[in-house]
């Protein structure tokens, strides 16, 4: 465990690592550090470039460095998130920036910078955190959680029809559009349907930017970045941006379409887009990327065995303060359970909770009653969500379940409508 050693700063016991704040000045070795972490490809001027609009928005004040003597020699950041969790819109530190020199690994660097950034999200207020693993083998022993699954979907032509019966509203209208004609239109839809989004996060400008890049580095070897929108009476309902691939081989037309993100207000608007970007004239296939395990797609497609999945973990989920994280949450039915959490990064949270919760809210208090599961934080985050079960968890062995049903009756009352998605690397 680290300790203090004067304000602001910590060490690790195993060895001397200083972990501080850090500023803009020092940032061009926290991209360089982060960078050789990630065999990042580009110079550390170039990723200057593309990362400091994120770090100007958000501010220098959140990063942590750890230092072997003046060398930093590792990293961490968290961004301040507005992202819907069950029960609604809630702050979120989007954890970032995580990378530790070469030199360094296994030295209890990242530890000490783990255990750092929770006490100060603590003390900031923010109870859960998110991050995107780089690697799945690193954060769950920090208390991190796999909590939800995204996928890119594909359907090859001529496979692509949807149900007879799929909703479809002649008023609607859909343009093709380039993202400067677009773009206001796009962002207000997603902050309108960021609510009823588990997962999403509210996009400042700087986030649009990145979401419509359109560099020859992005667009690699796939076209310029096209909008289609849908509208109604009122305005923009939906929209779809996508690139293509133009393919011409022996056998004819192969081009692949890929759809970087799809939102949609109603059933109608994502029929719409389904309806264009299936329909594209010499597309053999379409990718439909950043979906959540129960798109509608899955429901819409005539032939839904024809779909591919390719899925990967997506958000990782952290209580940084288990009673105010569970208090904040939506349940959706009622239970009263006792758990008790080990913590090894962040102790205030280790010991018996009881949570007496229903459909009007939630009341977490520490306890001395017998436990009715006992689980490590971690697997409390990968529930957190909706998406993945304790049940799952207690089958596996790595839950202790000592109430004959208790990982059920918790799972029924943290079940969500909808599969979480956030569709954003960050």
């Amino acid at each position: 465990m680290t300790h203090e050693t004067e304000p602001g700063q910590s060490r690790t016991p195993a060895a001397e690592w200083t972990v501080r704040g850090s500023d803009r000045d020092e940032f061009p070795e926290v991209v360089r550090v982060v960078g050789e972490a990630l065999l990042a490809p580009d110079t550390v001027e170039e990723r200057l470039e593309s990362v400091s609009p994120l770090i100007d928005a958000h501010g220098y004040d959140r990063i942590l460095v750890a230092t072997d003597a003046d060398e930093v020699v590792g990293s961490v950041n968290a961004f301040p998130f507005e992202m819907t969790m069950p029960g609604g819109p809630r702050p979120v530190a989007g954890v970032t920036g995580v990378g530790v020199w070469p030199t360094h690994r296994r030295k209890g660097v990242l530890s000490a910078l783990m255990r750092r950034q929770l006490r100060d999200l603590r003390a900031r207020g923010e109870s859960l955190a998110a991050l995107w693993a780089s690697e799945g083998g690193i954060y769950g022993r920090f208390g991190y959680g796999a909590a939800s699954t995204e996928s890119a979907l594909t359907v090859a032509q001529p496979h692509s029809a949807l149900i007879p019966d799929a909703p479809r509203d002649p008023a609607l209208t859909l343009r093709l559009l380039s993202p400067e004609q677009a773009r206001d239109q796009v962002a207000e839809v997603f902050r309108r349907e960021v609510p009823a989004r588990i997962g999403r996060f509210q996009r400042q400008r700087v986030w649009w930017d990145r979401v419509f890049a359109d560099t020859p580095n992005v667009r690699g070897d796939r076209s310029f970045l096209k909008v289609a929108l849908v509208s109604d009476v009122r305005g923009p309902v939906g929209y779809a941006l996508y690139r293509t691939r133009r393919v011409l081989d022996r056998t004819g037309w192969q081009s692949e379409l890929r759809v970087q993100e799809l939102v949609a207000g109603t059933p109608a608007a994502r029929v719409a887009l389904y309806d264009h970007v299936f329909n594209r004239d010499l597309v053999a296939s379409v990718v439909v990327e950043n979906t959540a395990v129960d798109d509608p797609l899955w429901n819409l497609l005539a032939d839904r065995q024809r779909i591919t999945a390719v899925s990967i973990t997506a958000l990782w989920m952290r209580l940084v303060d288990v009673p105010a994280a569970l208090a904040e949450r939506s349940y959706a039915a009622s239970v009263e359970t006792v758990v008790e959490i080990a913590d090894r990064y962040a102790p205030w949270n280790a010991g018996r909770w009881r949570i007496k919760a229903d459909e009007d809210g939630a009341g977490v208090e520490l306890t001395d009653d017998a436990p009715d599961l006992s689980l490590d934080v971690s697997h409390l985050g990968a529930a957190f969500l909706g998406q993945h079960t304790l049940a799952a968890r207690v089958a596996a062995g790595v839950v202790t379940e000592h109430a004959p049903g208790a990982a059920a009756r918790l799972d029924a009352a943290l079940r969500v409508a909808h599969a979480p998605v956030c569709g954003l690397i960050f």
